[in-house]
């Protein structure tokens, strides 16, 4: 009886701990630590700089989900996803996300062409 009741506890104990880690997914290819940046301070880099940006995604493609606006404290900028060959339509809207990739122009403006994001 006793054995039964410790086996019982700590199969529950396992499923509860397994169960309550959070998996993160990563969508695209992960390419090495680049540095962390908010969004007001792209604006500021140059050309190709690799990026690193915290963020909720507030907008995204509604056809393809081949691009998405990313906001942060200090902005929102539009990530293109195309190169790295993943879409986002499957995450939600206000997912917060880590995104990966470098600067590139947007007209007068930059965004980031991603390498990768976690979710």
């Amino acid at each position: 009886m006793r054995l039964t009741s410790a086996v019982l506890i700590l199969f529950v104990s396992i499923m509860l701990v397994g169960c309550s880690q959070q998996q993160s997914t990563l969508l695209g290819k992960q390419t090495g630590r680049k540095t962390q940046h908010s969004i007001a301070e792209v604006q500021h880099l140059k050309l190709a700089t690799p990026v690193s940006i915290q963020g909720t995604m507030v907008e995204k493609c509604p056809v393809a989900g081949c691009w998405f606006k990313l906001h942060d404290q200090t902005g929102i900028i539009k990530v293109d996803t195309k190169a790295a060959g993943f879409t986002v339509t499957e995450v939600p809207l206000q997912t917060s996300m880590t995104v990966t990739g470098k600067v590139v122009s947007n007209g007068s403006d930059k965004m980031i062409q991603a390498t990768s994001l976690t979710y």
